[in-house]
């Protein structure tokens, strides 16, 4: 069994979502990032979703869109996001972590190498926004077959004519994006949220988490008592924002994340 699916099912059998935490590799720089990275498991992380920097993040709000500038304002790079990894993976080796980005900075590493290359640095997984199944052989297809799980997103407008198209080949789990907009935007009603999870499941085997929008502990505990997962990325990355220094950033982001897991240990 993959990271990802033993996560999922250690927490399955805790009756309990997982916490899926989002931030930018290099943001603000490489060692606070780094520090940041290390200590979300400690804070209740679950599984970590590590942002590829890249200057046209068309999926992401304001709140991401900057995070993405102050990292490559840094000199954060593909190269330096799988260094980040394998520095992780020096001190963990069962937190699940999935790469999430857009297909151009992968294109430009080239396909194969990076393929390889996260692998061995140990990431389980691929968020790829802008890369639909229809592209399948481009990446979804060699990256499952190294053993890195592709997670595919599920939005409000994806029909039941196109979902399965959609969930044909992903692994890992199922994101389902809960609005219809960038990330960090407003957050969809709980009865929407069950009614979609419901028709997932009636689609696909895999867990579903569910994002965007979600800031609060309070918020996070209503979406876990209906979800497998509980993705939070710009409420995190809003620390790092307005933190005053590189400490204040690791410590800002680390309690939130320790509130978040709190709401969401005690959901159900």
């Amino acid at each position: 069994m993959s990271r990802l699916q033993t996560r999922f099912a250690e927490l399955k059998e805790q009756n309990r979502a997982a916490l899926v935490t989002f931030i930018t590799a290099g943001d603000p720089g490489y060692s606070t990032s780094l520090d940041i990275l290390k200590g979300l498991p400690e804070a209740g992380a679950d599984v970590i979703e590590l942002g590829m920097p890249f200057t046209d993040p068309m999926a992401d709000g304001p709140a991401i869109q900057l995070a993405n500038i102050r990292a490559l304002g840094n000199g954060q790079n593909l190269v330096k996001t799988l260094k980040m990894v394998r520095e992780f993976r020096q001190d963990n080796t069962t937190t699940p972590l999935v790469l999430m980005g857009y297909f151009n900075p992968i294109h430009y590493y080239g396909v194969d190498k990076f393929i390889a290359d996260a692998k061995e640095a140990g990431v389980d997984g691929l968020i790829v926004v802008d890369l639909p199944p229809e592209h399948n052989e481009d990446l979804c297809h060699p990256a499952q077959a190294a053993g890195i799980d592709f997670i595919r997103l599920t939005t409000p407008t994806t029909d039941d004519q196109r979902l399965p198209t959609v969930l044909n080949g992903s692994s890992g789990f199922v994101y389902y994006v809960s609005v219809a907009g960038v990330t960090g935007a407003g957050a969809a009603t709980l009865d929407h949220v069950e009614e979609a999870v419901a028709r997932l499941r009636r689609h696909t085997d895999l867990p579903v988490s569910i994002g965007f929008g979600i800031r609060t502990p309070e918020h996070a505990a209503s979406i876990a008592r209906l979800a497998d997962g509980v993705v939070v990325g710009s409420a995190l990355i809003d620390k790092i924002a307005e933190a005053t220094s590189s400490a204040d950033a690791v410590q800002s982001v680390l309690g939130l994340c320790r509130q978040l897991a709190e709401g969401v240990r005690n959901a159900r």
